[in-house]
Formats: C-alpha cells, structure tokens, sequence
C-alpha cells in the first residue's frame, strides 16, 4: 500500500464515525469469495462471514451485496443472521431483505433476442459454459486451455457482438467470459442505492472484476466521503482508489470498518496517526 492509498484509507475511517448508516457495497465472487468453476462452490474465505455477522448485529452499517449472480443465490451462500439486500444481474434485479424482488424492465426486442440466442447456446456454446439469466446469456471459458479459450471468446463475439446493436443491448466483459445483457450495470445499482440514502452519508464499493470498474466510477464521482476498493490479488489497471489483495487484505478492511464505525472520532484519528 502506497502512502497516498494509506492517507485516503485514512480519511474514510475517519469519516465513519457518527455517520448515520454508511453503505458497505461489496460484489460476491472474487471479492467475499475466490472463483470457483462451480459458482456455487464459491463460499465466503474464512473469517469472512463472522465479521460480516458482527457489522449486521451492530446495525449501524448499511450492508448491500451487488453481483452479476441472480440475486436469490447470495443469501444462502452467505448464511448471515439476517438477509442481506442484494442487487443481481449487475443491478438489473433488487431482492429486499423481506424477499420482495424487482427486476429492471427491458425493451421487448432486446428480449426477443435473447431468446433467439438462448435456443442457439443450448445447442452449441462452442466448447464453453453457457449461462443463462433472466436478462442476459453468457458464455465462460474459465478453466480452459489458453487456446480452447482463444477459439470460445472468438466464436462467442461473432454471434454476440452483432446481437448488441439491438436496442437495449450490451456486451460486459469480464474475467474469462463475455455477457450479452440488458439493464443496468454496476455503477448504475451504485447510483441508484446512494440517492435513496441519506444525503452525504459515506459509501464504500469493493470489487475485483472488469465489471466493478463503472460501480468504482460511479463512487468515485460522488461528493460524499467515499472510497473505491479494487480487492485482487494482483494488480491491474483501475478506477478503483485502492488496491487490496484477498482474502488478508478484506479481512483486515472489514474489521477497521467495524473499528471505525464505533470509536469516537478524536480518538480513532490518534490511533491511525500513531499507527
């Protein structure tokens, strides 16, 4: 950690205390938890799980999963005491702690072309793993040779590149997949969590993939305290303000929050300044 990531670590815990109900925004896979070829392997790292339980039980956090998962996979993976408010499908879905789901309305020809490529990957993924949500098709190929891979990525852009000049359309790119998709991205579930919280409340985002980048865009263009947290274990090119590597790095940036969140002002600032 550089010493201008250090200062700006700083003066975010610093700004927690007393704030009212700052949001902890965190994407699941590659961030609570390491990638797994079955997704639903992916469990939380050690230790992960218990600080969370102690951030929701003290109740001063606002704590919010946002994920290109389906929404509905995350609190069983978790297993907190209490539901966790999920945005899915990189924030075209919102699950509420009381399990009410809204799901982003989408163009009907956008959808229409979904279903057409649908049919076609369940025939032929052409050697990947296809997935299918309920506003998207998506094809992986972690876990494959570099040249298996080559030849998955090129075949999966010349079908799904043309796909996206349909109305409402998008390609999203991440580690070892591509994403043909409709709704919202990540930046815009950020956006849109933060106009419904108190005005100048703090707001960090902590994310690992490609498809964090606009959610650490959209937090960094706010003008409330806030913090951009890139959590890999090896660098790469970012928005993110800060860069943390797993699962040490997250243990450790969960329990100052935790630690911030409760000790008065004065005396935190003392702790940080004498290390």
């Amino acid at each position: 950690m550089n010493q201008r990531e250090a200062e700006k670590l700083e003066e975010f815990f610093y700004s927690l205390n007393g704030a009212q109900a700052p949001l902890l925004l965190l994407d699941y896979d590659g961030t609570l938890s390491d990638f797994r070829i079955n997704r639903f392997d992916a469990r939380p790292w050690a230790g992960v799980r218990e600080l969370l339980s102690i951030i929701q039980k003290d109740n001063r956090t606002q704590l919010k999963i946002i994920t290109g998962r389906p929404a509905g996979e995350i609190n069983p993976m978790l297993q907190l005491p209490e539901p966790v408010e999920v945005w899915g499908l990189h924030g075209a879905e919102r699950l509420f702690v009381d399990g009410t789901r809204e799901m982003q309305e989408a163009p009907p020809e956008a959808l229409a072309k979904l279903d057409e490529l649908r049919e076609q990957l369940r025939r032929d993924a052409f050697g990947g793993l296809f997935e299918d949500k309920p506003n998207a098709v998506v094809i992986h190929w972690r876990g494959h040779t570099p040249r298996q891979a080559k030849h998955i990525e090129q075949k999966t852009r010349a079908l799904f590149e043309p796909a996206a000049l349909v109305s409402g359309l998008s390609l999203l790119e991440f580690e070892a997949g591509v994403e043909l998709r409709v709704g919202r991205d990540k930046g815009g579930a950020v956006e849109a969590i933060a106009a419904q919280a108190e005005p100048g409340v703090p707001v960090v985002y902590v994310g690992d993939d490609l498809t964090d980048e606009p959610a650490f865009c959209a937090v960094n263009r706010m003008r409330n305290p806030h913090l951009s947290v890139l959590m890999r274990r090896t660098w790469r090119e970012t928005a993110a303000e800060v860069w943390l590597q797993p699962p040490d790095g997250l243990r450790w940036f969960l329990r100052e929050w935790e630690k911030a969140v409760n000790r008065p002002g004065e005396a935190y600032r003392q702790l940080l300044a004498t290390g």
